[in-house]
């Protein structure tokens, strides 16, 4: 077992655009947050879109200088596809050299095959619930709005991705939970506990830090809701409870992100109220979390609600659904609600509309939390995951060893 002042070995694979948007972001800062919490990292994106810190080894599978192939010419699928495999090609020359493999869905499957070949411990990285709840979700929720998603939609329910996700699920060592939701998620399809690990994901203090300039506790209530438009993210939700609210009379709700042309078309008659702002996407969110009062959260399916930990960081308190992780501490930090509760996050609305005295207490503990929840405490949080899990992998050595003896014919199938 590696102590834990000894440097863990650290095979980094994400299958896209390292520093890109979204999760592109979300691994490039785990990979950063890693080195600050002393773990040794060679990363093998596909390409890389801004570089990571000072000492890690990168090496891209699917870029050579400036020059990357294009996923639009092979689609998504075949690109990671491509991608998994260079990496289980790259592996096999570094047994030895490695502790664990922190894989990425989508481009895993032959990488944790290779890993489990050659006594490798791997991770694979969860950054939503298990798939096939987000899609059965959604797609209940877009059933009852009377919306049919693109066939390309990335919650769109596709046979072939949920397939080889599970396939990646069953031959990783651990699967990263990033919150208790996501747990529950996979124990509800059947996993035991021992083969999930929690960490967390973060936030940018550089970044993401509130505002020096005092509230006026008579103005209006601002309310924003932050990140793709989608179904998923419960906006009609949101838009439902701040209609019914008296905050809507003299409040402002800002809406910054792109919408699904279909969901827009449906939320047509609401996003039309005077008091609602559609910003589309927006590049200073930072800025506009430090001057809004509350973020609203509402979603059916969650990974972590990153934005909860920004907002946070920002001052601004968080209403947001038990999807949402349990970084908003209810009547502490912030308000939660059950998914799908209109009556309870309007009452949520109106109680921090009624009482600004509570929605800065709630403001104050918020900051307090926050630096918990930064993309260092991320790393550190990530690092001593991959330990637990490197643990147990060799305590159930000689498990896996009788399991090789006569379990050929299932290598096979898998």
């Amino acid at each position: 077992m590696n102590k834990e002042n000894e440097r863990v070995r650290v095979l980094f694979s994400f299958p896209l655009r390292l520093g890109a948007d979204r999760i592109c972001g979300i691994a490039w800062q785990q990979v950063n947050g890693l080195v600050a919490a002393g773990a040794d990292v060679t990363v093998f994106p596909s390409s890389v879109a801004r570089p990571v810190a000072p000492g890690v080894r990168v090496s891209p599978t699917l870029a050579v200088g400036k020059a990357r192939l294009p996923y639009r010419l092979f689609g998504t699928m075949r690109s990671c596809a491509m991608h998994d495999k260079i990496v289980a090609r790259r592996i096999q020359k570094l047994a030895g050299q490695i502790d664990i493999i922190h894989a990425w869905p989508l481009g895993a499957l032959e990488t944790l095959k290779t890993a489990a070949r050659l006594g490798i411990p791997t991770v694979l990285e969860r950054p939503n619930a298990h798939t096939g709840f987000a899609m059965d979700v959604v797609q209940k929720e877009c059933e009852r709005l009377g919306i049919t998603l693109p066939p390309d939609h990335e919650h769109a329910y596709d046979a072939t991705k949920l397939q080889k996700e599970e396939q990646e699920y069953r031959q990783a060592t651990r699967l990263l939970c990033p919150s208790d939701f996501v747990v529950k998620t996979f124990i509800d399809q059947g996993f035991t506990k021992d083969k999930l690990v929690r960490h967390i994901y973060g936030f940018d203090e550089k970044v993401y830090y509130p505002s020096d300039q005092p509230r006026d506790p008579k103005r209006g209530l601002t309310m924003i809701s932050v990140g793709v438009c989608a179904v998923r993210k419960g906006l009609h939700f949101a838009l439902e409870a701040w209609l019914k609210s008296p905050a809507s009379k003299d409040g402002t709700f800002l809406i910054a992100g792109e919408f699904l042309p279909a969901y827009q078309e449906k939320l047509a008659p609401m996003l039309s109220h005077p008091s609602v702002k559609v910003l589309g996407h927006r590049n200073d969110v930072p800025e506009l979390l430090r001057k809004s009062d509350i973020l609203v959260l509402p979603s059916i399916e969650e990974g972590f609600g990153l934005v909860v930990a920004e907002a946070m960081g920002s001052g601004c308190v968080p209403l947001a659904s038990e999807a949402c992780t349990e970084i908003c501490d209810h009547m502490k930090t912030g308000l939660m609600h059950r998914i799908g509760d209109v009556e309870a996050l309007t009452q949520h609305i109106n109680m921090l509309h009624e009482d600004r005295a509570l929605l800065e207490r709630f403001r104050a503990a918020s900051l307090e939390a926050a630096p918990g929840f930064t993309w260092t405490a991320a790393g550190r949080v990530l690092l001593d995951a991959y330990r637990e899990t490197i643990a147990g992998y060799k305590a159930d050595a000689p498990g896996r060893a009788d399991q090789s003896l006569v379990g050929s014919g299932a290598t096979s199938r898998s």
